[in-house]
């Protein structure tokens, strides 16, 4: 004879259920409702586009080129080269050749401490003659020509700080997909947040600041000890209600190849979660009760379906949920180059919520010691 779930369980599967509710309505639908800015506003405040490498002499002729014939009336290009060992130093000075906007910043390994892309950046931000500053990695290729002009647009009144998105290139397999689809919840919440008012983070291969508050708040200086976090934790840390503004259209993503490997995806993300713990205790919290609570109701879900227990009423509030995503979700996945992963959202989000919550454990047990 089938059973209720016993009323403990249920009552904190509807908690969790209102709580994801609670984010998907105040902050998601900010997303779905944002309308992009189609046409593009002329900007012609001198940037300087700022990348790190290290050992990236493969990538820097594919991808540097289409940075450098950007379509904007005044930048540099500044690359750090970051105590490379491959041949990044001849192919760096090939490519100057042809195009003189493009400064190189040589950063050698000293036997005392070792340098990571902290340290390089701030060498590259130092070099830089430019207020505004826009940064990418050496893997990324803008979407189109006009990439610094629409994220230098939102240089407008106090806005100090801009916050793009960097999708993934599409390619064959499950691992792909999930990358692509973790990648974009990531996004959402970022976005949203500062769509609301409480922006927490962004992503070092599209994002933008100005010297002048790098400098005033002395940079990476609190969090210089730590290899991750030359993006996020900058932006937790200085990033405000009235300071952040944030860039979707099209155009203005940046692309790079996702991981191929499960290997060398659990490395980048053991390194991008370890910095989590050092965010603002109410971004802690707020990414701590939604992780949470995200895994928890799955569980409750799947133990009303294996175990001896009536599964209609959870089965409900699961169905609820997930067309409240799809209505939300079906405006914003387009938005962000994903709209194919629609389709698959009950089983990606599940793997999502597991996902966080083991490498939230990972990072904050285990320190990364290298940035690449």
């Amino acid at each position: 004879m089938e059973t209720y779930l016993p009323d403990a369980l249920f009552i904190l599967l509807t908690f969790c259920f209102i709580v994801q509710l609670y984010y998907l309505i105040f902050y998601h639908n900010r997303l779905k409702s944002y309308h992009q800015v189609e046409e593009l506003v002329p900007s012609s405040v001198p940037v300087s586009v700022i990348i790190s490498a290290r050992n990236e002499a493969d990538k820097l002729p594919e991808n540097l080129p289409s940075i450098l014939e950007q379509n904007y009336p005044d930048f540099e290009v500044i690359v750090v080269n970051d105590c490379s060992v491959d041949d990044s130093e001849n192919v760096l000075k090939a490519i100057q050749e042809k195009y003189p906007h493009l400064k190189i910043v040589t950063v050698t390994e000293n036997d005392r401490f070792k340098t990571g892309k902290k340290f390089a950046l701030t060498m590259g931000i130092k070099a830089s003659k430019n207020e505004h500053l826009l940064f990418t990695d050496a893997d990324c290729k803008p979407a189109s020509a006009d990439w610094i002009t629409r994220m230098a647009a939102n240089f407008t009144g106090d806005t100090e700080i801009v916050l793009g998105y960097s999708p993934y290139y599409k390619a064959k397999g499950f691992l792909n997909s999930l990358i692509r689809f973790e990648t974009a919840k990531t996004a959402i919440n970022y976005l949203s947040a500062a769509l609301a008012g409480n922006p927490y983070m962004g992503i070092g291969r599209n994002l933008a600041y100005t010297k002048t508050l790098f400098f005033k708040n002395k940079g990476f200086a609190s969090h210089m000890h730590v290899m991750s976090g030359d993006d996020d934790l900058f932006v937790n840390q200085n990033a405000t209600a009235d300071n952040t503004a944030i860039e979707i259209h099209p155009d203005a993503f940046t692309f790079s190849p996702a991981k191929n490997t499960f290997a060398s995806f659990y490395v980048q993300k053991r390194r991008h979660m370890g910095v989590g713990k050092l965010y603002k205790n109410n971004h802690r919290r707020m990414l701590s009760f939604d992780a949470l609570t995200g895994f928890l109701f799955y569980i409750l879900v799947i133990l009303s379906l294996v175990l001896d227990y009536d599964p209609l009423p959870a089965l409900g509030i699961f169905v609820f949920r997930l067309v409240a995503q799809l209505i939300v979700y079906s405006r914003i996945f387009p938005k962000l180059d994903v709209k194919n992963l629609l389709w698959y959202l009950p089983f990606f989000d599940l793997v999502y919520y597991v996902y966080l919550n083991i490498f939230g454990l990972i990072g904050t047990f285990i320190k990364t010691t290298q940035w690449k």
